[in-house]
């Protein structure tokens, strides 16, 4: 043990009322930024008519977050022993809060989105520090309950966003889904200022800014592709092809420096380690689909199921209690039983409840809508948890940091390709479903001639064939919607494949809770 844990361990236990001050406030950071990952989801279809976008455009409110969170998560650990962790930490905290007040503020798309970059960068690092600090906050002996508490936490910001953006925006404005985070920030802000005490650290080694930068360029412009292709028609725009040369070159630069730096940002033996490479490739398919579904699923209630922005919150909350649970239940059996069983289990029940969202239909029951997301979300406690052991149970020990860092990397990068390629795809199928349904309906069509179809949908007159095409929209958005879920259930079906190269851990050990989280 260093003699800066055991400094921090002695001032925690002289100080217990300062320790509980400080674990909640940063427990405050951490739920800021959990609560950000998905409480404007249900707030998009009203932040689309404000700023005059598209609905695969406002999904770049999304993807520009965790694309810059995944990025700027590397350097955390150098930055925080180069300036403190305090100093650090509460600078992140100020400059995330003040990130969503201009969120809160914008009135264009850009704007938008360069302040949703900005509380990115800055939020990047909440999760990672709240983390640390509260280990050091408590003795060994204590540090299993208090990270159950703070893994615990950092469940319900996801789960109770979708409920709190869909109240915020009924009762109040859809900018309040943002501006709720600056009294929470001024006090995560105020007692970490006043209470927490940092210790001076030393930097072991530099930092490699060639890995980070050539691998930033490599993600950033791959994702500015996907956002922005459908709007350009793709290949047939000079930008997509520039954004495509920028990705590959940046990645190819990065595996390239990764190969022969003498201290790459990144060890290449990491890789040579079976359970981790298939955890790796695991968890950027469940990546893909755990943002994507949530961030599919709120438009869906509201435009096709014609909910209150309220009720949509509420209907995504089976999804965050049924993880919840299955998180408690595999962290019991892990030990037990062999942890790749659980995860087929968890993989077979995240599929399914896809297929079943595939089969559904505008007028689908909230009793259906809430066993299946249930489900789904059972589906996704299953696997994370025993995902955590098969990945680091063969997993030398030097490089279990760097391989924590990879999994919350491509988690986010999975996240936020995820989204882009659902939020594509939608547009895309819908406007080519309306075209097929839209051909056979002329005013020579005798199912329009007579009857209610006549009534509603009379093609003489300019409402009957607005009324029409509003049903033709509607119609080609539920098939779509439909063409999606397939999607992510032939997204997360095949994973079950790499579970097989997993070998068994001898001793399969329980991670801490906070583990998958980084």
């Amino acid at each position: 043990m260093s003699a800066a844990t055991i400094s921090a361990e002695a001032s925690a236990r002289a100080r217990p009322e300062h320790r509980t001050l400080i674990t909640i406030c940063a427990m405050v950071a951490t739920l800021m930024q959990a609560l950000d990952s998905t409480i404007a989801n249900v707030a998009l279809p009203y932040m689309q008519g404000s700023l005059l976008t598209t609905p695969d455009q406002i999904t770049w409110v999304l993807t520009s977050y965790i694309i810059a969170a995944a990025i700027m998560t590397s350097p955390v650990g150098w930055l925080a022993g180069r300036f403190g962790r305090k100093n650090f930490f509460v600078t992140c905290l100020v400059g995330f809060t003040l990130a969503s007040m201009l969120c809160g503020v914008a009135q264009s798309l850009a704007q938008m989105v360069a302040f949703r970059l900005m509380q990115g960068i800055f939020g990047a690092a909440l999760v990672p520090l709240s983390q640390a600090t509260i280990m050091d906050l408590y003795p060994a002996e204590q540090r299993g309950s208090a990270m159950a508490i703070w893994g615990m936490g950092v469940m319900v910001g996801p789960i109770l966003g979708p409920t709190l953006g869909g109240y915020l925006t009924e009762v109040y404005d859809w900018r309040w889904v943002f501006f709720i985070n600056l009294p929470f920030g001024a006090l995560a802000i105020s007692g970490l200022w006043f209470f927490l005490r940092d210790e001076k650290r030393g930097l072991a080694s530099g930092f490699d800014w060639t890995g980070f930068f050539v691998l930033s360029l490599g993600i950033g412009a791959l994702q500015m592709m996907l956002d922005r292709g459908g709007e350009l028609d793709w290949f047939a725009s000079p930008e997509v092809w520039l954004e495509l040369a920028l990705a590959g070159l940046g990645l190819y630069l990065f595996v390239v420096h990764v190969m022969l730096a003498e201290k790459p940002f990144i060890s290449p033996r990491i890789f040579a380690d079976v359970n981790f490479t298939s955890g790796f490739l695991v968890m950027f398919a469940v990546g893909m689909v755990l943002l994507a579904s949530s961030a599919l699923f709120a438009p869906y209630l509201q435009v096709l199921g014609g909910y209150p922005v309220r009720d949509a919150g509420v209907l995504m909350v089976p999804r965050g209690l049924g993880t919840i649970f299955a998180m408690m239940v595999a962290g019991r059996l892990t030990n037990r039983v062999d942890p790749r069983l659980l995860m087929v289990l968890g993989i077979g029940a995240l599929a399914y409840s896809f297929w079943e969202m595939a089969t559904w239909n505008p007028a689908v029951t909230p009793f259906t809508l809430s066993w299946v997301t249930g489900i789904q979300g059972f589906g996704l406690g299953f696997v994370f948890i025993p995902l955590q052991v098969l990945a680091f149970a063969t997993l030398p020990a030097q490089f279990r940091t760097d391989g924590a860092a990879l999994f919350s990397l491509v988690r986010n990068v999975g996240s936020a390709i995820g989204v882009s390629v659902a939020s594509f795809m939608l547009a895309q199928n819908s406007q080519i479903v309306h075209a097929q349904l839209a051909e056979g309906l002329t005013g020579f069509n005798h199912m329009l001639q007579n009857g209610g179809a006549y009534l509603f949908w009379n093609m003489a007159t300019y409402a009957g064939r607005a009324a029409l095409n509003g049903e033709v929209s509607r119609q080609a958005l539920a098939v779509a919607y439909t063409n999606d879920f397939k999607l992510m259930f032939w997204v997360s079906l095949p994973t079950a494949l790499l579970v097989l190269l997993m070998r068994r851990p001898k001793q399969a050990q329980k991670p801490s809770p906070g583990q998958h989280m980084d």
